[in-house]
């Protein structure tokens, strides 16, 4: 079954600090709305707080629940968001308690501070970027430090081999190949290795898509490679993670 997932995004634009972010789709993209007159990304992809997104709250509005994605097109945890404007997201999120939000940082130590002194909103699920083992394991740690209800790492676009993940406390793990002219492929034994540790530590898997590349590393620029590993597909999420009306 896949995730259907709706955008809120009071914050857009972002800075590149990961081999994550080299092919950034949310860069692309803002350039692309922005030349289409797109309201919202007049700034294309520098680093915007949207004032009036956070007036309107529009999850507040919408009575159907509904699974969030925070901010997908920046960073909330961005070093030029002010703690104000982060709280106000939270707040949002905690008075539309009948739908879940999900939120992906790749600035871990910014969301473990700030969440010292505030409490995680328990229809929250927070993630950090795991593409790497340089990069992705330490905000895996800063994440696992987090008191929180629900917790899951991205591991999209995945670039590396994980031989031996400590997924203590984490609910899903959400990975992927990356898409593009300059796609970096996503080798078929680092998936399936991913995938074991997540079935011997009892974590949700849910495999996105190949990408670019396929499972053999075949490059296909239409990106019709398909999401099944070694033919069978690996789309496992945890049933609280998709609010239900009633």
């Amino acid at each position: 079954m896949d995730i259907e997932v709706t955008s809120w995004n009071p914050f857009t634009g972002c800075t590149k600090i990961s081999p994550a972010c080299k092919n950034c789709y949310a860069e692309e993209l803002s350039i692309k709305l922005n030349s289409w007159g797109t309201a919202g990304y007049e700034n294309k992809f520098r680093f915007t707080i949207h004032h009036d997104r956070l007036e309107k709250a529009a999850p507040l509005k919408r009575k159907k629940p509904t699974l969030y994605f925070i901010n997908n097109m920046s960073d909330t945890f961005h070093e030029e968001a002010d703690d104000h404007s982060i709280d106000e997201i939270m707040g949002i999120a905690r008075d539309a308690h009948w739908h879940n939000f999900y939120t992906l940082t790749k600035r871990s130590s910014r969301m473990k501070e700030y969440f010292e002194s505030r409490a995680v909103p328990d229809n929250v699920w927070l993630g950090v970027t795991v593409e790497n083992a340089k990069y992705g394991l330490l905000r895996l740690r800063d994440l696992q430090e987090i008191q929180a209800s629900h917790k899951q790492i991205c591991c999209e676009p995945l670039l590396d081999d994980f031989v031996d993940i400590d997924l203590a406390g984490i609910d899903l793990v959400v990975a992927g190949g990356e898409s593009g002219k300059k796609a970096r492929r996503a080798d078929i034994s680092w998936v399936e290795s991913l995938r074991r540790q997540c079935e011997r530590q009892d974590v949700h898997f849910y495999w996105k898509s190949w990408g670019s590349y396929d499972q053999e590393g075949n490059f296909k620029p239409s990106g019709r490679t398909g999401s099944l590993i070694n033919g069978k597909e690996y789309k496992s999420f945890p049933s609280d993670l998709m609010p239900r009306d009633g």
